[in-house]
Parts: C-alpha cells; sequence; structure tokens
C-alpha cells in the first residue's frame, strides 16, 4: 500500500537566508496517528506547510497518497484536510454554511448527508444555525476540523490542536481523534503537550533545528531510550556511596536521605533482573538500610528533553 505521505530530503531557505527545514526524510503510513514533536522554530509548522501545499519547498520532494505536491498539485491537496491552531474569519457565518463552504473550496458537489454526519459525529449538529461567534471555544475547535473533513479527506493535519484548551476539553478532543482513525483517517498533528502524544500517537517523529532527529514507534521509543529508578528511601541519611556498591548505577539525592538506582527500562533482562536482588545484598553487606523503595519509569518528556539537549 503506498504511504500516506512520503517525504524524501525536503529543504526550505527562505528569502532571508533562514534554513527552516534541511533533508527531511520522512513516511507516514496510511491509517496511523503520527505525532511531530519539536520546540519552538523547529520546523514543525513549516513541515506541514509544505506538505499541504501552503509554502514552497527548495529541494526535495513530497508524495501525499502517491500524487507529488507539485506536478500533481491538485489530486495531492484534495486528500488533504488541515486544521490550523484558529479560526481566523467567518465569525458572523452559522456552522453549516461555513463547513458547506469549505467542501465547495474542493471543487466537491454538495452533499448536506455528508455535511450532516460529520456535524453529528463532532457534537456540532445542534450547533448548525449558530454563528461562529456565539461558539465557546472548544466548540471553535470542532468547527476547525468539521471545515477540514468537509470535502471527505484521507489524510487530516492537526496543528497544536488543543493548545489553550482546558485539561477536560483536550481529552474531548483526544477522543475525536481516536473516531476519526477509526474510520480510516490518518492523523498527523503537531503538538507540545508531551502527553498527548504518549496517549495518542502510534509513532512518535522529533524536529529540531530543521532535522527529524528521530522517528520511532512510540512503545518502542520509550522502551529504547527511556529509563527507570529504584529509589530507596534511608532512614539515616550517607554522606558517600561505599566503595563496596560501586559496581552499581547509584546517586545520592535528598541530602543523602535518598538512594537511586537506575537501570534499562527495556523488556527486563536476566542481568537487570538479577541486579535488583543484587543490589539489596549487597546494601545489606554493606550495614544500609532503607525504609521504603519506589520505582518511577522515564515519560516521554524525559525522552524529549534529553533528545533535544543532546542536539545542542
Amino acid at each position: 500500500m503506498e504511504p500516506a505521505i512520503r517525504v524524501n530530503q525536503l529543504s526550505k531557505r527562505y528569502a532571508s537566508g533562514f534554513q527552516a527545514l534541511s533533508h527531511v526524510d520522512l513516511t507516514i503510513e496510511s491509517g496511523e496517528i503520527f505525532a511531530l514533536l519539536g520546540p519552538n522554530g523547529a520546523g514543525k509548522t513549516t513541515l506541514i506547510s509544505v506538505v499541504c501545499g501552503l509554502v514552497n519547498p527548495t529541494g526535495g520532494q513530497v508524495s501525499v497518497s502517491g500524487h507529488d505536491i507539485v506536478t500533481d498539485y491538485r489530486a495531492a491537496r484534495s486528500r488533504i484536510g488541515l486544521v490550523p491552531q484558529e479560526l481566523t474569519n467567518e465569525a458572523f457565518e452559522t456552522v453549516w454554511a461555513t463547513v458547506s463552504f469549505s467542501r465547495g473550496l474542493f471543487g466537491c458537489p454538495p452533499d448536506p448527508d455528508h455535511i450532516e454526519r460529520v456535524l453529528r459525529s463532532l457534537t456540532l449538529w445542534d450547533k448548525r444555525n449558530n454563528k461562529l461567534i456565539t461558539l465557546s471555544g472548544g466548540m471553535k475547535r470542532r468547527v476547525l476540523i468539521a471545515k477540514a473533513l468537509a470535502h471527505e479527506p484521507e489524510i487530516l493535519f492537526l496543528d497544536e490542536p488543543t493548545a489553550g484548551v482546558d485539561v477536560e476539553l483536550r481529552r474531548e478532543m483526544w477522543q475525536v481523534v481516536r473516531q476519526l482513525r477509526e474510520t480510516g483517517v490518518t492523523i498527523i498533528l503537531t503538538t507540545h503537550y508531551i502527553e498527548e502524544a504518549e496517549e495518542m500517537a502510534d509513532r512518535i517523529g522529533v524536529i529540531h533545528d530543521g532535522e527529524i532527529v528521530l522517528v520511532e514507534e512510540k512503545r518502542r521509543l520509550m522502551r529504547q531510550l527511556g529509563s527507570k529508578q529504584l529509589t530507596l528511601h534511608l532512614p539515616s541519611p550517607l554522606e558517600r556511596i561505599p566503595p563496596s556498591l560501586n559496581g552499581h548505577q547509584l546517586e545520592l539525592a535528598d541530602e543523602g536521605h535518598e538512594l537511586i538506582y537506575t537501570y534499562d527500562a527495556a523488556d527486563v533482562s536476566s542481568e537487570d533482573a538479577a541486579g535488583i536482588p543484587t543490589l539489596l545484598s549487597d546494601l545489606r553487606d554493606a550495614g544500609i538500610q532503607f525504609s521504603d523503595l519506589n520505582t518511577r519509569q522515564s515519560s516521554l518528556e524525559d525522552i524529549f528533553v534529553s533528545l533535544v539537549r543532546g542536539r545542542q
């Protein structure tokens, strides 16, 4: 099956001389939820804008469902729905009118049944005759998605879909995205919310300074680059770690009241399995007692921060 998006050696240099993208290679499979992470100015919006035909590339190639975005622009663009961060106009139009108009922009014939299905799926049907200016922020976000889905695209780009909304609404939007994926729509989202990518994405891409740093399946990424920590709470503080414990990855914290053991977060190997009992035995031999212990695994945010710092 042809991938939803194929990017090959894509570059973009603006007239000012700023290199926004540099030799980007990226493949996004049909039917997946792909999250693109990166700090401000990393190139996320430029990459989306090039794929969606809003910005001309300097070099490289991009295809959408096998259609080149330059030589076969209309076919490529018709397969894409783009949900920007804000609704910037049409404040006095009704929900029905603005969504129907978006369908017409792509040359699609009127289809009231499809518009109704889209509005119902986004819990907008009861608001169809309301003017946009009267809607809450969350409902306006839903209208943006409805507009992007009006022409029945195969691929949906979501640019910071939950920026500035409260936690409850954010989770509602996550559910909407999952429902869209279940209908076969490929979802590509950019986000600053690490938990958003951790919650929804099948694969994660990290972009920094216009370059793709890493693309990986989410669970595999967390296994490969994450870490686990065993924290031992000591009733009496240690001034230093005894030399007899130098064979373990240990560090002191909380003014000597905590002893932290760090190990690989991958599927526990035989070595890791033996590591903790050995550590506890060595602690006993060293006369070190602990009152409690707990474990913690790296989050996607920890991994993201370490990746970006490693590129600076």
